[in-house]
């Protein structure tokens, strides 16, 4: 499907499979979105401190490749890059699956050990940050993006309701 699009994506794991969720919006600002994916995966990777992306992977390429989506932009909870400038994480490794051809932006909720204090943003009146990391756009741009988006508190609501419905699909 070819639709312009930001597509906000999410996992759920559950004994050895995995629920993904994608959640597709036009606008940075927009309070609802345009459409819903969701996929299964079975036999996922275990997890493996500072290896991430050995599990979460496959499971963004299998929604991608199922829905046959091509984004402008991809929104992962997650790092692009773990030191927010280097050392790559889910991000890098998803851009590079993808050819180069679709940035991505990393929200994280928790920092990686050393993750570089510029990737810091402070939404609404929260007190703890989210980090932000970006290929394919510059990180200002990147934070002043999810900054803007919709919902006042820490996680912007669209993120949220891709976590949500990871969650509740089966």
């Amino acid at each position: 499907m070819i639709l312009p699009m930001i597509l906000a994506v999410d996992v759920d794991y559950r004994d050895r499979g995995a629920s993904i969720a994608g959640v597709a919006f036009e606008n940075w600002q927009d309070a609802c979105e345009k459409t819903i994916f969701g996929s299964r995966l079975d036999d996922i990777e275990d997890y493996i401190p500072g290896q991430f992306y050995r599990r979460e992977l496959p499971c963004i390429l299998k929604l991608i490749e199922e829905h046959q989506l091509i984004p402008d932009l991809i929104v992962i909870d997650g790092l692009v890059y773990l030191d927010g400038k280097s050392r790559p994480g889910l991000g890098k490794h998803l851009y590079d699956a993808l050819q180069g051809k679709i940035s991505v932006v990393g929200v994280a909720k928790r920092p990686f050990k050393d993750i570089a204090q510029e990737c810091e943003l402070y939404r609404g009146t929260s007190k703890r940050p989210l980090y932000i990391t970006s290929i394919g756009l510059p990180l200002t741009e990147a934070k002043d993006h999810i900054k803007s988006m919709h919902g006042e508190y820490r996680i912007p609501d669209l993120l949220k309701q891709a976590d949500r419905i990871s969650k509740t699909m089966p």
